[in-house]
């Protein structure tokens, strides 16, 4: 059977339409084909299934998408906010059980979809019920825009276990003209193109055979706080930054500590490779994702660590 490769994704909270139901979730991938090449600039369909208790159990809800993949052949989508095959997104009761999401892809636009792959949900569906149940007294221990951990909440969620985490970003900018890599001319491949995992993307990165320098060994070297696991944001890591940048901004630009800097409108390195010469970097003000040369398109660096 055809299968089209997603080479990997990422899924954050979006939005809510109501204050006790949230509604949709940001999934994001970067699409290839059969031949392991990407599918950049191309009009793709995509349909989404959240299945329930096993990759082969139940479909509770399916909806479809059309997108044009960008120029890095990454696709961004709401689920919940697609056509409705079936099901009603809002009904979903992600509290009881193991929730999977499977993804087909017709790269052509049409209706052929072939199977693209199927993941376990795993922190988001824990932290929407989480979120629907705050009022009822089942709300997180920190919030975001607090201080904490050697820098800023920006993101929390629960795992499957339903224990706290989330994601924090530093006091300051580790650089404003840093290189991605020393290295331009060798792929990482998977172990440097998550677009969510930032910790993995960056021991890749440090660890590569010649490696002397780069924006991700800056992060890892760096110890705000009296912390030592900081790391360089995934591309998806720098947007869930975004979506709470006024929250980050108002407690750094309040916080009382002069070594504190707001996250201006700069293009931020990510850890997310896209070919053996480019990365990904994120525009903190405007939201949008753009490449940059390893070697040679110097950009800010912010480091992330997770609790």
């Amino acid at each position: 059977m055809k299968k089209i490769a997603l080479l990997s994704f990422a899924i954050l909270l979006y939005s809510l339409l109501n204050a006790q139901a949230p509604q949709k979730f940001n999934y994001q991938a970067i699409a290839r084909n059969q031949a392991g090449q990407e599918l950049a600039n191309q009009n793709i369909s995509i349909r989404i299934s959240i299945i329930d208790l096993t990759p082969n159990g139940n479909v509770l809800y399916q909806e479809t998408h059309l997108k044009t993949t960008s120029p890095f052949a990454l696709f961004t989508l709401e689920v919940g906010g697609g056509t409705v095959v079936s099901g009603a997104f809002s009904n979903i009761n992600w509290g009881t059980g193991d929730k999977y999401i499977k993804t087909e892809i017709d790269p052509t636009g049409g209706t052929s979809y072939v199977a693209a792959g199927t993941s376990q949900l795993l922190s988001v569906p824990y932290a929407l019920n989480a979120l629907s149940s705050s009022t009822s007294g089942n709300g997180f221990n920190h919030y975001v825009g607090e201080l904490f951990g050697g820098g800023v909440i920006f993101h929390v969620f629960r795992d499957a276990t339903g224990a706290e985490h989330g994601l924090i970003v530093s006091l300051s900018d580790l650089s404003s003209s840093y290189q991605w890599s020393n290295i331009n001319s060798q792929q990482l491949g998977v172990n440097a193109e998550s677009v969510w995992n930032g910790p993995a993307n960056t021991a890749a990165i440090i660890s590569q055979s010649g490696h002397t320098t780069s924006a991700a060994a800056l992060c890892d070297n760096f110890s705000g706080g009296g912390f030592t696991d900081w790391y360089l944001p995934s591309i998806q890591e720098l947007n869930m930054l975004w979506n709470n940048l006024y929250n980050v901004n108002r407690t750094l630009d309040s916080d009382g500590n002069p070594s504190s800097i707001i996250i201006g409108p700069q293009f931020y390195w990510s850890s997310t490779e896209i070919s053996a010469t480019v990365a990904l970097s994120f525009n903190e003000y405007v939201g949008n994702t753009a490449g940059g040369d390893k070697d040679a398109s110097p950009q800010y660096v912010r480091a992330v660590r997770a609790y």
